[in-house]
């Protein structure tokens, strides 16, 4: 059964950091190209960042400079470093896997506001 369980979100005052994880199980995770999707409220899903399986990563221009997305693939796990946040970050933040298939995780709550 493959899970992908997203932790780290949470309330963040404008300017401040957080670091997401996703860790996953019940695939090959070092094969997998892995992403951060966020959904704000009322908006379409965005991609955030992407990062290849040998480590090639691409980050939306709403947060290039500010995001950083790494692996650990002896944790088989994922991470969205966010500094520098801003309201318009606020969203569900949601980690994908894909290769042959495609999985998500259930979403971690990244609100900012003071």
């Amino acid at each position: 059964q493959v899970q992908l369980v997203e932790s780290g979100g949470g309330l963040v005052q404008p300017g401040g950091s957080l670091r997401l994880s996703c860790a996953a199980s019940g695939i090959i995770f070092s094969t997998y190209y892995m992403r951060w999707y966020r959904r704000a409220p009322g908006k379409e899903r965005e991609l955030v960042a992407a990062i290849t399986s040998s480590g090639t990563t691409d980050y939306a221009r709403s947060v290039k400079g500010r995001f950083t997305i790494s692996r650990d693939n002896a944790k088989n796990t994922v991470y969205l470093q966010m500094n520098s946040l801003n309201p318009d970050d606020t969203a569900v933040y949601y980690c994908n896997a894909e290769w042959i298939s495609r999985y998500w995780g259930q979403g971690t709550q990244v609100t900012v506001s003071s």
